[in-house]
């Protein structure tokens, strides 16, 4: 990687779950400085995290006084009750401020979590969409859309700073331990499916996510990669292979009981939620295949074998 070799690596939105993962492979090779308004706790002590909301002034500072080789942008809030316009600007206009610095500062790497969410799940989606097909989610509500610009905007800065190895991931629906929609929805009791719909469904291991995003680090990689898991499987198979029932319900029933939920705060899913185990949205991993020489390392068994052993041990 150019740059200075004794560099740090920032990870920003370090106190997730998933940032927590990934600070814990990354501080074994490069020193690690995590941004976060979240707190971090019991970091390992050869890491730096600083509580801090990404928009602050404060966090230049950051940059200014250590040579930095890379930046790990993963501070997206994914709160759909958020206030509209502070979910915007910590997003859309947070992440902004991290792509100036990276210019500012002459940083050589920008490696940017995004989501195949941003494709959007649809009844005319080919079967595998590759990085080059439109994003279209950006109609669906506010978290999904600044999700969108988000990777608009890296995608944009790959174009304009072409001395920089920009990567941007799009993986497919992370499951495993954490505590996203796609995890929440496996872990249900009893899983509610739509009558007459039973799309082939994608998921990831958090583990096999934050592989590829130290791989992104590797020189010489750069551009936009699907980031896949085990092949696709069918919703209903999904389902069955986790043993657990299933609830069909019409659609018009569905949506509108999942809105009077969603109103009196009795469920953490949106409506237009529903929209991803009504419609296909699979997509093509062979780009970061051969590129970048992922491939996912869990099976779809062992997924299923992590919801079943977390669920025994409830």
């Amino acid at each position: 990687m150019a740059g200075d070799p004794n560099g740090a690596v920032v990870i920003t939105g370090i106190s997730g779950r998933l940032g927590r993962m990934v600070a814990s492979l990354a501080h074994r090779d490069y020193p690690v400085i995590g941004i976060d308004r979240r707190r971090f706790v019991d970091p390992p002590k050869d890491i730096e995290v600083h509580n801090l909301d990404i928009r602050r002034k404060r966090v230049e500072r950051i940059f200014r006084r250590q040579p930095i080789r890379a930046v790990i942008h993963m501070a997206i809030i994914h709160d759909p009750r958020m206030n509209r316009e502070e979910h915007h600007s910590f997003n859309v206009m947070g992440t902004k401020k991290i792509l100036s610095y990276v210019t500012r500062f002459k940083i050589p790497k920008l490696v940017v979590l995004s989501s195949a969410n941003v494709y959007g799940p649809r009844p005319e989606n080919t079967q595998f969409l590759t990085e080059e097909s439109p994003l279209m989610a950006a109609g669906r509500f506010g978290d999904i859309g600044d999700l969108v610009l988000v990777d608009l905007a890296a995608n944009t800065f790959f174009w304009e700073h072409p001395d920089v190895e920009t990567v941007v991931l799009r993986p497919t629906h992370i499951v495993g331990p954490v505590h996203n929609a796609p995890s929440n929805y496996l872990r249900l009791k009893r899983i509610p499916t739509i009558m007459g719909f039973d799309p082939m469904v994608q998921v990831i291991h958090a583990e096999d996510v934050v592989r590829a995003l130290l791989m992104a680090l590797k020189p010489g990689v750069r551009g936009v990669f699907n980031i896949t898991g085990p092949d696709p499987v069918a919703l209903s198979g999904l389902i069955k292979a986790l043993g657990k029932p299933r609830l069909p319900l019409p659609a018009p029933l569905f949506v509108e009981g999942l809105r009077m939920l969603w109103r009196f705060r009795m469920t953490s899913f949106p409506p237009p939620e529903l929209d991803y185990i009504r419609y296909v949205c699979t997509i093509d991993g062979s780009r970061a295949r051969d590129e970048m020489g992922y491939k996912a390392r869990y099976r779809l068994k062992d997924i299923i074998e992590f919801f079943k052993k977390e669920q025994a041990n409830q």
